[in-house]
């Protein structure tokens, strides 16, 4: 418990019941939760299975994995629950999945395989509309909006459309044995809501929930908490009402105001030490959040040293901003003998990138884009995870179309469309559909010999992977689809060899896993929906530049940052200047202010190029807000354009004088 401070200490040693620990940027929460949790283990008498701690990435359930492991002894570390969500729904419905009429091995869709049942039930292929139905759905899911309560909710043509859609969109899913990202968290609460015996074992078992970034709860995931904790109510919730930046994402503010009316013996407690930044940084902060109304009032302060003035440039465009921020980025580095790892470049939209990662190229500056396409979803992954997919659950009918068709193997479209009508009036999934007579006497032999020679293939790899383990069932799959010929005749050479070399990335990392964690293939497939692949490549940390947006910073800290394009229209964002919405734009400001460890460099565009014109831009009302003291504003019209020549020999001194040093 050394180096910490009272009001941690406070937060740790607090069990008299439910307890809020407002948490500001930087004031070491994700310590004080897994302190809290050796607590309760080592001097409260709590066993560690019955302790969980719930994140909402895996990257932060990782994170806390490891902090745990280097003060508790190795068995009660290895027993705590620590997971996100959406992780602790599939243990819940893997367990009573009988209770809701599913199969303990259903699947759980991804939104690709989601997407398409929308646009089959809602019988459109535009993707723009998809994107937004799979979002209406997805909010209206996460606000425990039931497909028969949506129709009376409806505000325009696409609510409409979605309203239609979300029955037969429900329907399909629960004939495939499937389930969404959504209903990991919807159906244990209306498992926890249809069946208190249920619930009241849960609650035995989770006899102490903490619960980090609570502010990003929407209204499923409270319920689930209620649920779980129930009458006892011992919980911690760790959160910051002035970071809750995800109402876009049905994150719910009101949460954090609910807690002290339905849990009237709540304690709330504060953390206003930040130790992460300089006192000039967090004072632009609390300037700027001071404009929002409060929920709890706090003040963030430091005792780090007032630390540079923020510098804010004025840039000519958006061309000018990218230049000057790189050369400015390079002059820093060298000046402050820096690495590149020490920058990060903070933006509100993932197109602002582009014209960064030019100019980072042009200069052979490494750099990480965050947000940039997953492992999972490459094409060749999908494939393979296609055949896992069928071999956890035979009637997951979308794994089923893929697998039969990818590599070719005689199975047609026109056989498939058979299948489909035939597996449709008897209600039974495509597989189930295959082996029966009353289909097989609606096609032609040459037609039903490949389709059951493939059914045959998977009931005997499904026999080998329930038993034996992933590293002896895994090679024999790929070595019997053939899939490195398959790529290598559909592909050029390179292509086909950077795809298949993915594969046996995966592969091995499946069989790695499975040999750690002593788990079959069946086993480790059921986890994957919910697994990043990302998080395994963020293990080895890369000298390079993080770019990224701010929603995606959060969390993360960074010695220099530059925030940029922070005008009016991108930040606040055009559609949000209303009331409602402009505070949360304002809580996305404070979040990339206090990003910055030791300098914060703003800037913003006085024209920016749209399309081919130029959009002339006003500065963004957050800039005023964060004060004029130790600010220093510079370029803009009353400035003369940057002289490259002089840019560029400055460089040159500070690298002949860095060569000198070193000699």
């Amino acid at each position: 418990m050394s180096g910490l401070n009272p009001q941690q200490r406070e937060a740790i040693h607090y069990l008299d019941g439910p307890l809020l620990v407002l948490a500001g940027a930087g004031s070491g929460k994700t310590r004080v939760i897994t302190q809290k949790i050796a607590y309760l283990v080592e001097d409260c008498g709590f066993k560690a299975r019955n302790v969980a701690a719930i994140t909402f990435t895996n990257k932060a359930a990782k994170e806390m994995k490891e902090r745990i492991g280097k003060i508790l002894p190795k068995q009660h570390a290895d027993d705590l629950q620590i997971s996100t969500f959406h992780s602790l729904g599939v243990r819940i419905l893997r367990e009573e999945a009988k209770a809701l009429g599913y199969k303990p091995r259903f699947s759980i869709f991804d939104s690709a395989d989601c997407g398409g049942i929308i646009s089959e039930v809602a019988q459109t292929v535009d993707k723009a509309t998809l994107r937004i139905l799979q979002s209406i759905i997805s909010n209206w899911k996460n606000a425990l909006v039931t497909p028969e309560a949506a129709r009376h909710l409806v505000r325009d043509e696409h609510e409409n459309l979605a309203a239609h859609a979300y029955l037969s969109y429900e329907a399909t899913l629960k004939a495939y044995q499937a389930v969404d990202f959504d209903d990991l968290i919807g159906l244990p609460v209306k498992l926890f809501s249809e069946h208190p015996e249920i619930a009241d074992k849960w609650q035995n078992r989770l006899r102490y929930l903490l619960v980090d970034e609570y502010q990003d709860t929407n209204a499923c995931q409270y319920q689930l908490l209620k649920l779980l904790t129930g009458v006892r109510a011992q919980f911690t919730a760790v959160g910051d009402d002035d970071q809750a930046i995800y109402g876009w994402r049905g994150a719910d503010i009101d949460n954090l105001k609910k807690l002290p009316a339905e849990f009237p013996a709540l304690k709330v407690i504060k953390l206003e030490q930040n130790y992460r930044s300089t006192v000039t940084i967090l004072k632009a902060a609390n300037n700027v959040i001071a404009n929002n109304e409060k929920l709890f009032d706090k003040k963030l302060w430091s005792d780090l040293g007032l630390g540079e003035p923020i510098h804010v440039t004025a840039c000519r465009d958006n061309d000018a901003e990218a230049e000057g921020v790189v050369m400015k980025l390079q002059a820093h580095r060298f000046e402050h003998r820096a690495h590149f790892k020490d920058y990060a470049i903070l933006y509100r939209s993932n197109h602002q990138a582009r014209g960064f990662e030019e100019y980072l190229r042009d200069h052979r500056i490494p750099y990480l884009l965050s947000g940039g396409k997953s492992f999972f979803d490459k094409a060749e992954i999908k494939d393979i995870i296609a055949y896992l997919r069928l071999l956890t659950n035979e009637d997951d009918d979308p794994a089923f179309i893929r697998a039969a068709t990818t590599p070719k193997r005689g199975i047609g479209a026109a056989t498939l469309q058979v299948l489909g009508t035939y597996a449709g009036e008897r209600h039974i999934s495509l597989f189930q559909a295959a082996f029966e007579e009353g289909f097989a006497q609606r096609v032609q032999p040459r037609q039903l010999d490949p389709l059951l020679e493939f059914c045959q293939f998977i009931n005997r790899t499904q026999e080998r992977a329930v038993r034996e383990p992933a590293h002896q069932v895994l090679p024999d799959l790929l070595k019997a689809i053939d899939y490195e010929a398959f790529l290598y005749d559909h592909e050029e050479e390179r292509t086909a060899q950077t795809r298949w070399g993915n594969v046996c990335e995966f592969a091995n990392w499946l069989n790695k896993k499975g040999e750690l964690d002593g788990k079959t293939l069946i086993d480790l497939t059921q986890s994957i929906a919910l697994i990043n692949m990302l998080d395994k490549q963020n293990d080895e940390e890369v000298d390079a530049v993080q770019l990224s947006t701010l929603h995606a910073s959060k969390g993360l800290e960074y010695k220099y940052v530059f925030l940029v394009g922070v005008e009016e229209g991108i930040l606040p964002h055009r559609e949000s200047t209303d009331p409602g919405k402009i505070e949360e734009e304002r809580r996305l400001m404070y979040v990339g202010i206090t990003r910055a460890q030791r300098a914060l460099f703003i800037s913003y565009c006085e024209r920016r190029k749209q399309a081919r014109e130029f959009v002339p831009c006003e500065p963004s009302r957050f800039i005023d807000e964060m004060g004029k003291e130790d600010v220093r504003f510079s370029g803009g019209k009353q400035d003369a354009p940057p002289d490259k020549a002089t840019g560029s020999a400055r460089l040159d001194a500070m690298k002949a004088m860095l060569a000198g040093n070193k000699r």
